[in-house]
């Protein structure tokens, strides 16, 4: 939830101010006025400044502002019946699926298609939508708009429903003055990664809980059944072993156990220092760099951020903007600091007069027939052949995206595979040569 600073008016004349955490200010201005307080101002903090850690967060309904603020007494008088308190409740914990942001976006573009204005085309969304978490931020939304704000800088305060990119888009079309055009992008983003996620959960998900299910039975198996069968192999005094490799994996499930806290922290250790690293900004490019060179999935992240771009870019370029304005426009629909330097370097070329595609044909991301196309537009027609490189880029990702699920399926077996090999010969070969009693030839001096 946002954190407001508000200033409001007691019966008596009193001017209060607190800072408090709300699902929105129309919900924070109703709770106050249920005080029988008059709210002066409203204020809302950035958002990573309500979700510090270590800070003791209260809403209005907890907290003392009322028994003790400014030196005066105030009776504390909280007149919300059980109606608005279960509403309340609702909405606190009432969660924003994805499939409401589809929605919402979706019927947004449509509307702003039908040529709605932005205040007309949120009251008409306000009424439409069932949940209610959304509805109020809808409204959140709307009072920003009818008091002179851009819609993103309210979703900017809810990063937890608008992912980064989408609100970059928003902030693209707004700034440009292609709003319809930047929804119809961002229904596309999120169907997009919708489909993607569907398709990884598909693959992962199964695979994952066979690939836990046979440590288990293979921790399992050599903590109880191989001492059993050991057991018997004293009891019966044979002088059969078990294969050397149930042995050694037994010895090292067996010092494991016992010294299990160094395991962990070396665990923890290697998890902490590769966070603090890059928390660094060095470590942050570098862990930037790679996410675009990573196997598999590399080559489709830098081909998704990289097409973003361009869309971007395109949408800019179309509204009139010079290349250096739409690119200090479209910078911010990436996150990764690689291509952000990508997209700076560029800028200061063309403040030199030079080449502003030359760092992405020299960082090595970008194909010979991206650089070549953008090469070919700032001859003739750059907008015209950015449209033309977004369906290249399209298609490129497409075919990416078909080889990675083509490839996925493979390594994930290969790793499975290989744990279930090892199951095999650790945990079953024992339990079948004590099911053929070979062991019993052994132990009667046969």
């Amino acid at each position: 939830m946002a954190v407001y600073i508000y200033k409001a008016m007691t019966e008596r004349g009193l001017i209060v101010r607190n800072k408090v955490e709300a699902p929105t200010k129309q919900i924070l201005i109703t709770m106050l006025k249920n005080s029988d307080l008059l709210p002066i101002s409203i204020e809302r903090l950035p958002y990573a400044q309500g979700n510090q850690k270590g800070r003791k967060r209260k809403n209005l309904q907890k907290s003392d502002y009322l028994k003790n603020l400014n030196s005066a007494e105030i009776e504390e008088r909280n007149k919300l019946s059980a109606r608005e308190r279960i509403k309340m409740y609702l909405l606190q914990t009432q969660k924003i699926t994805q499939r409401d942001l589809v929605v919402f976006t979706q019927n947004f573009y449509l509307l702003k298609k039908a040529n709605f204005n932005n205040i007309h085309a949120l009251k008409t969304l306000l009424e439409s939508t069932d949940n209610g978490l959304l509805r109020q931020i809808i409204a959140d939304i709307l009072a920003g708009v009818e008091a002179g704000e851009s819609m993103y800088t309210t979703m900017e305060y809810y990063e937890d429903v608008f992912p980064y990119i989408y609100v970059n888009m928003i902030k693209v079309g707004e700034l440009s003055g292609s709003l319809t055009n930047s929804l119809e992008q961002a229904v596309k983003y999120l169907d997009d990664t919708n489909a993607v996620n569907k398709k990884l959960k598909t693959i992962l998900i199964p695979n994952i809980v066979q690939f836990a299910l046979l440590l288990v039975m293979l921790v399992v198996g050599t903590l109880v059944a191989i001492p059993a069968i050991q057991g018997v192999y004293e009891e019966l005094g044979t002088q059969d072993t078990l294969p050397a490799i149930t042995l050694w994996f037994q010895k090292v499930m067996n010092v494991a156990i016992k010294f299990w806290y160094v395991p962990l922290i070396l665990i923890v250790g290697v998890v902490a220092a590769l966070v603090a690293y890059i928390s660094t900004p060095k470590g942050r490019y570098n862990f930037d760099h790679f996410k675009y060179k990573a196997p598999v999935f590399g080559e489709l992240i830098f081909a998704l951020d990289f097409t973003r771009l361009m869309k971007a870019m395109l949408l800019n370029l179309r509204n009139g903007m010079r290349i250096q304005e739409a690119m200090n426009v479209s910078k911010n629909v990436v996150k990764n600091r690689v291509m952000r330097s990508l997209i700076e370097t560029s800028m200061n070329n063309i403040l030199l007069g030079t080449s502003w595609i030359e760092p992405f044909e020299q960082s090595g991301l970008c194909k010979p027939m991206i650089t070549e196309m953008l090469k070919i537009g700032m001859r003739t027609d750059l907008p015209e052949m950015m449209e033309k490189l977004v369906e290249y880029m399209q298609v490129d990702i497409d075919e990416i995206m078909r080889k990675i699920m083509k490839a996925l399926p493979q390594i994930v077996y290969s790793i499975v595979g290989v744990v279930l090999i090892f199951f095999v010969i650790v945990v079953l070969v024992p339990c079948v040569q004590v099911y053929m009693g070979n062991f019993l030839f052994s132990a009667y001096g046969v």
